[in-house]
Protein backbone atom coordinates (compact mmCIF):
# COMPACT_ATOMS: atom_id res chain seq x y z
CA UNK A 1 0.00 0.00 0.00
CA UNK A 2 1.08 3.21 -1.12
CA UNK A 3 2.48 5.68 1.64
CA UNK A 4 0.64 8.71 2.85
CA UNK A 5 2.82 11.88 1.53
CA UNK A 6 3.24 14.87 3.31
CA UNK A 7 4.58 17.77 0.92
CA UNK A 8 7.23 19.40 2.70
CA UNK A 9 7.04 23.53 1.45
CA UNK A 10 7.29 26.98 2.03
CA UNK A 11 9.71 27.11 4.94
CA UNK A 12 11.62 30.37 6.77
CA UNK A 13 14.36 30.94 4.52
CA UNK A 14 14.66 33.38 1.70
CA UNK A 15 13.43 30.90 -0.95
CA UNK A 16 10.02 30.21 0.51
CA UNK A 17 8.00 31.91 -2.10
CA UNK A 18 9.77 29.36 -4.36
CA UNK A 19 9.28 26.76 -2.18
CA UNK A 20 5.34 27.08 -2.57
CA UNK A 21 5.33 26.83 -6.00
CA UNK A 22 7.47 23.72 -6.42
CA UNK A 23 5.55 21.92 -3.14
CA UNK A 24 1.92 22.88 -4.72
CA UNK A 25 3.26 21.20 -8.81
CA UNK A 26 4.79 17.99 -6.74
CA UNK A 27 1.46 17.65 -4.69
CA UNK A 28 -0.73 18.20 -8.09
CA UNK A 29 1.26 15.40 -9.44
CA UNK A 30 1.23 13.00 -5.87
CA UNK A 31 -2.58 13.45 -6.14
CA UNK A 32 -2.66 12.83 -9.84
CA UNK A 33 -0.63 9.58 -9.40
CA UNK A 34 -3.25 8.70 -7.41
CA UNK A 35 -1.51 9.01 -4.07
CA UNK A 36 -3.00 10.65 -0.43
CA UNK A 37 -1.08 13.87 -0.01
CA UNK A 38 -0.98 16.94 2.06
CA UNK A 39 0.85 20.03 1.91
CA UNK A 40 2.75 20.98 5.09
CA UNK A 41 4.02 24.65 5.36
CA UNK A 42 6.80 24.27 7.97
CA UNK A 43 7.25 26.17 10.39
CA UNK A 44 8.01 25.75 14.57
CA UNK A 45 5.03 23.91 14.47
CA UNK A 46 6.20 21.12 11.86
CA UNK A 47 6.37 17.93 14.23
CA UNK A 48 2.47 18.28 15.02
CA UNK A 49 1.89 18.79 11.73
CA UNK A 50 2.89 15.95 10.09
CA UNK A 51 1.90 13.95 13.11
CA UNK A 52 -1.81 15.10 12.47
CA UNK A 53 -1.63 14.17 8.96
CA UNK A 54 -0.25 10.92 9.69
CA UNK A 55 2.67 11.50 6.93
CA UNK A 56 4.80 8.14 6.58
CA UNK A 57 6.85 9.70 3.52
CA UNK A 58 8.10 13.21 3.64
CA UNK A 59 8.36 14.85 0.07
CA UNK A 60 11.10 17.41 0.22
CA UNK A 61 10.18 20.67 -1.73
CA UNK A 62 12.09 23.06 0.67
CA UNK A 63 15.05 24.93 -0.64
CA UNK A 64 17.72 26.96 1.04
CA UNK A 65 17.87 27.03 4.88
CA UNK A 66 16.17 24.55 7.32
CA UNK A 67 15.13 22.75 4.33
CA UNK A 68 17.91 22.12 2.13
CA UNK A 69 20.89 22.04 4.77
CA UNK A 70 20.17 18.81 6.55
CA UNK A 71 18.18 20.33 9.39
CA UNK A 72 14.85 19.23 8.29
CA UNK A 73 16.51 15.92 7.09
CA UNK A 74 17.70 15.44 10.79
CA UNK A 75 14.16 16.06 11.71
CA UNK A 76 12.87 13.48 10.50
CA UNK A 77 15.59 10.97 11.18
CA UNK A 78 14.90 10.87 14.20
CA UNK A 79 10.95 10.89 13.84
CA UNK A 80 11.55 7.74 11.56
CA UNK A 81 10.02 8.88 8.77
CA UNK A 82 11.31 8.47 5.20
CA UNK A 83 11.83 11.47 2.67
CA UNK A 84 13.02 12.41 -0.84
CA UNK A 85 16.27 13.56 -1.82
CA UNK A 86 19.67 13.69 -0.01
CA UNK A 87 20.43 12.61 3.75
CA UNK A 88 21.91 14.65 6.26
CA UNK A 89 24.94 15.16 5.78
CA UNK A 90 25.07 15.22 1.92
CA UNK A 91 22.12 17.93 2.39
CA UNK A 92 24.42 19.87 4.56
CA UNK A 93 27.22 19.78 2.65
CA UNK A 94 25.98 20.47 -0.55
CA UNK A 95 24.45 23.70 1.07
CA UNK A 96 28.02 25.07 1.67
CA UNK A 97 29.19 26.01 -1.65
CA UNK A 98 33.03 26.52 0.59
CA UNK A 99 32.04 22.51 1.78
CA UNK A 100 31.58 21.77 -1.71
CA UNK A 101 34.36 23.34 -3.32
CA UNK A 102 36.70 21.82 -0.74
CA UNK A 103 35.48 18.00 -1.21
CA UNK A 104 35.76 19.03 -5.41
CA UNK A 105 38.80 19.78 -5.00
CA UNK A 106 39.93 16.37 -2.94
CA UNK A 107 38.02 14.66 -5.44
CA UNK A 108 40.13 15.89 -8.48
CA UNK A 109 37.41 17.43 -9.91
CA UNK A 110 37.46 21.24 -11.73
CA UNK A 111 36.35 24.27 -10.02
CA UNK A 112 37.32 28.05 -10.07
CA UNK A 113 40.02 29.28 -8.02
CA UNK A 114 38.46 31.07 -4.88
CA UNK A 115 39.23 33.31 -1.80
CA UNK A 116 37.54 33.38 1.48
CA UNK A 117 36.46 36.29 3.48
CA UNK A 118 36.20 36.72 6.97
CA UNK A 119 33.14 38.94 8.10
CA UNK A 120 34.39 39.69 11.88
CA UNK A 121 38.54 40.05 10.15
CA UNK A 122 36.98 42.29 7.59
CA UNK A 123 35.32 43.96 9.97
CA UNK A 124 38.11 44.84 12.25
CA UNK A 125 40.98 45.31 9.69
CA UNK A 126 38.08 47.73 7.90
CA UNK A 127 36.76 46.97 4.55
CA UNK A 128 38.68 48.91 2.72
CA UNK A 129 42.18 47.36 3.17
CA UNK A 130 40.22 44.21 3.01
CA UNK A 131 38.87 44.84 -0.52
CA UNK A 132 42.48 45.68 -1.54
CA UNK A 133 43.21 42.54 -0.45
CA UNK A 134 40.78 40.68 -2.28
CA UNK A 135 41.68 42.59 -5.20
CA UNK A 136 45.41 41.54 -5.60
CA UNK A 137 44.69 37.96 -4.50
CA UNK A 138 41.66 37.47 -7.00
CA UNK A 139 41.85 40.29 -9.90
CA UNK A 140 39.06 41.48 -11.66
CA UNK A 141 36.40 40.06 -12.28
CA UNK A 142 35.24 38.30 -9.59
CA UNK A 143 32.02 36.54 -8.30
CA UNK A 144 31.29 37.82 -4.63
CA UNK A 145 28.76 34.60 -3.13
CA UNK A 146 26.88 34.29 0.28
CA UNK A 147 28.07 30.37 0.85
CA UNK A 148 25.23 28.66 2.44
CA UNK A 149 22.46 30.65 0.18
CA UNK A 150 20.86 29.43 -2.84
CA UNK A 151 18.76 30.85 -6.02
CA UNK A 152 21.90 33.20 -6.43
CA UNK A 153 20.46 35.33 -3.11
CA UNK A 154 23.61 37.45 -1.63
CA UNK A 155 25.72 37.14 -5.23
CA UNK A 156 27.60 39.70 -7.39
CA UNK A 157 29.59 39.96 -10.38
CA UNK A 158 31.69 42.44 -9.57
CA UNK A 159 33.75 44.23 -12.88
CA UNK A 160 35.36 47.54 -11.09
CA UNK A 161 37.32 47.50 -7.59
CA UNK A 162 34.51 49.81 -6.20
CA UNK A 163 32.30 47.51 -6.71
CA UNK A 164 34.16 45.10 -4.06
CA UNK A 165 32.83 46.71 -0.64
CA UNK A 166 29.11 46.59 -1.46
CA UNK A 167 29.50 42.74 -2.88
CA UNK A 168 31.13 41.63 0.28
CA UNK A 169 28.35 43.88 2.43
CA UNK A 170 25.61 42.14 0.89
CA UNK A 171 27.21 38.20 0.61
CA UNK A 172 28.18 39.50 4.87
CA UNK A 173 24.08 40.03 5.23
CA UNK A 174 23.67 36.30 5.22
CA UNK A 175 26.87 34.40 5.96
CA UNK A 176 30.00 35.43 8.35
CA UNK A 177 32.11 34.62 5.55
CA UNK A 178 31.88 35.20 1.66
CA UNK A 179 32.95 32.88 -1.25
CA UNK A 180 35.56 35.10 -3.84
CA UNK A 181 35.56 33.01 -6.75
CA UNK A 182 37.02 33.68 -10.42
CA UNK A 183 34.56 35.00 -12.75
CA UNK A 184 35.00 32.57 -16.30
CA UNK A 185 33.28 33.79 -19.14
CA UNK A 186 31.65 31.06 -20.83
CA UNK A 187 28.82 28.96 -21.60
CA UNK A 188 26.52 27.68 -18.73
CA UNK A 189 25.38 24.69 -18.39
CA UNK A 190 23.63 22.52 -15.95
CA UNK A 191 23.42 18.37 -15.43
CA UNK A 192 20.35 16.79 -13.55
CA UNK A 193 21.25 13.74 -12.19
CA UNK A 194 19.00 10.77 -10.93
CA UNK A 195 19.05 8.37 -8.98
CA UNK A 196 20.33 6.86 -5.83
CA UNK A 197 23.52 3.49 -6.07
CA UNK A 198 23.72 4.26 -9.64
CA UNK A 199 22.88 7.67 -10.89
CA UNK A 200 22.22 8.90 -14.56
CA UNK A 201 23.00 12.01 -16.06
CA UNK A 202 20.07 13.46 -17.55
CA UNK A 203 20.39 15.44 -20.90
CA UNK A 204 22.72 18.76 -20.29
CA UNK A 205 20.66 21.88 -20.60
CA UNK A 206 22.65 25.26 -21.79
CA UNK A 207 21.10 28.35 -19.97
CA UNK A 208 21.00 31.78 -21.90
CA UNK A 209 19.84 34.72 -19.34
CA UNK A 210 17.79 37.48 -20.91
CA UNK A 211 19.66 39.80 -18.41
CA UNK A 212 22.75 38.01 -19.24
CA UNK A 213 23.37 37.11 -15.91
CA UNK A 214 21.30 33.90 -14.46
CA UNK A 215 19.90 35.06 -11.47
CA UNK A 216 16.71 35.32 -8.75
CA UNK A 217 14.27 36.93 -11.47
CA UNK A 218 15.79 35.16 -14.64
CA UNK A 219 15.62 31.75 -12.68
CA UNK A 220 11.99 32.11 -12.03
CA UNK A 221 10.16 35.20 -14.59
CA UNK A 222 8.68 33.47 -17.24
CA UNK A 223 10.65 34.64 -20.42
CA UNK A 224 13.74 35.67 -18.69
CA UNK A 225 15.99 32.57 -19.32
CA UNK A 226 15.97 30.31 -22.58
CA UNK A 227 16.80 26.44 -21.20
CA UNK A 228 18.63 25.07 -24.71
CA UNK A 229 18.29 20.92 -25.16
CA UNK A 230 20.75 20.18 -26.01
CA UNK A 231 23.57 22.43 -25.15
CA UNK A 232 25.54 24.28 -27.98
CA UNK A 233 28.74 22.40 -27.54
CA UNK A 234 30.25 19.23 -28.88
CA UNK A 235 29.14 15.85 -27.99
CA UNK A 236 32.71 14.73 -26.64
CA UNK A 237 32.19 17.56 -24.41
CA UNK A 238 28.75 16.90 -23.23
CA UNK A 239 30.10 13.36 -22.16
CA UNK A 240 32.78 15.21 -20.43
CA UNK A 241 30.60 17.00 -18.03
CA UNK A 242 27.84 14.63 -17.61
CA UNK A 243 30.90 12.27 -15.78
CA UNK A 244 32.00 15.13 -13.66
CA UNK A 245 28.59 15.43 -12.93
CA UNK A 246 28.00 11.66 -12.12
CA UNK A 247 31.64 11.65 -10.08
CA UNK A 248 30.49 15.24 -8.32
CA UNK A 249 26.96 13.52 -7.12
CA UNK A 250 28.78 10.41 -5.71
CA UNK A 251 31.23 12.32 -4.34
CA UNK A 252 28.97 13.86 -1.87
CA UNK A 253 27.18 11.36 -1.33
CA UNK A 254 24.09 12.50 -3.13
CA UNK A 255 20.62 10.19 -3.13
CA UNK A 256 17.65 10.56 -5.57
CA UNK A 257 18.27 14.13 -7.30
CA UNK A 258 20.27 16.93 -7.90
CA UNK A 259 21.18 19.26 -9.96
CA UNK A 260 25.22 19.81 -10.60
CA UNK A 261 26.05 23.49 -12.32
CA UNK A 262 28.70 24.01 -14.39
CA UNK A 263 30.81 27.03 -16.74
CA UNK A 264 32.46 25.94 -19.74
CA UNK A 265 35.41 28.28 -20.92
CA UNK A 266 35.68 29.72 -24.31
CA UNK A 267 38.69 26.67 -24.43
CA UNK A 268 36.22 24.17 -23.72
CA UNK A 269 37.38 23.33 -20.08
CA UNK A 270 34.39 22.80 -17.91
CA UNK A 271 34.17 24.02 -13.91
CA UNK A 272 31.84 22.79 -11.54
CA UNK A 273 30.15 26.17 -9.66
CA UNK A 274 27.82 24.19 -7.39
CA UNK A 275 25.51 20.99 -6.44
CA UNK A 276 21.85 21.47 -5.75
CA UNK A 277 20.26 18.56 -3.89
CA UNK A 278 16.42 20.00 -4.06
CA UNK A 279 16.20 21.78 -7.24
CA UNK A 280 13.09 23.71 -7.87
CA UNK A 281 10.47 22.08 -9.68
CA UNK A 282 8.28 25.27 -10.85
CA UNK A 283 6.97 25.75 -14.78
CA UNK A 284 10.31 27.08 -15.18
CA UNK A 285 12.65 25.02 -13.54
CA UNK A 286 15.40 22.55 -15.06
CA UNK A 287 15.31 19.95 -13.34
CA UNK A 288 11.63 18.78 -14.92
CA UNK A 289 12.78 20.16 -18.05
CA UNK A 290 16.04 17.93 -18.27
CA UNK A 291 13.54 14.81 -17.06
CA UNK A 292 11.33 15.72 -19.97
CA UNK A 293 14.27 15.36 -22.73
CA UNK A 294 14.64 12.13 -21.37
CA UNK A 295 11.32 11.30 -22.00
CA UNK A 296 10.49 11.38 -18.42
CA UNK A 297 7.06 13.71 -17.95
CA UNK A 298 6.72 15.42 -14.73
CA UNK A 299 4.24 13.27 -12.72
CA UNK A 300 6.27 9.77 -14.13
CA UNK A 301 9.57 12.36 -12.32
CA UNK A 302 7.44 12.79 -9.14
CA UNK A 303 6.66 9.43 -8.63
CA UNK A 304 9.96 8.31 -9.47
CA UNK A 305 11.26 10.16 -6.70
CA UNK A 306 8.66 8.65 -4.13
CA UNK A 307 10.37 4.69 -5.67
CA UNK A 308 14.05 6.19 -5.21
CA UNK A 309 13.37 7.47 -1.70
CA UNK A 310 11.56 4.23 -0.39
CA UNK A 311 15.10 1.98 -1.57
CA UNK A 312 16.92 0.28 0.91
CA UNK A 313 14.91 1.92 3.53
CA UNK A 314 12.07 -0.99 3.28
Amino acid sequence: MAPKIGVLMGGRSAEREVSLRTGDAIYRALINKGYTAAKIDVDFDVVEKIKEENVELAFLALHGKYGEDGTIQGMLEMLGIPYTGSGVLTSALAMDKIATKKIIIIEGLPTPRFHLVDKRQAMAEGLQKTSDSVYQEMGLPMVVKAPTQGSTIGISFVHKKEEIIPALELAFQYDPVALVEQFIEGVELTASVLGNDEPVALPLIEIVSATGVYDYEAKYTVGMSDHIIPPRIPDEQQSIIKDLAVRTYKALGCRGLSRVDFIVDHSGAPFILEVNTIPGMTVTSLFPDAARAAGIEFEDLVEKLVKLSLEGRQ
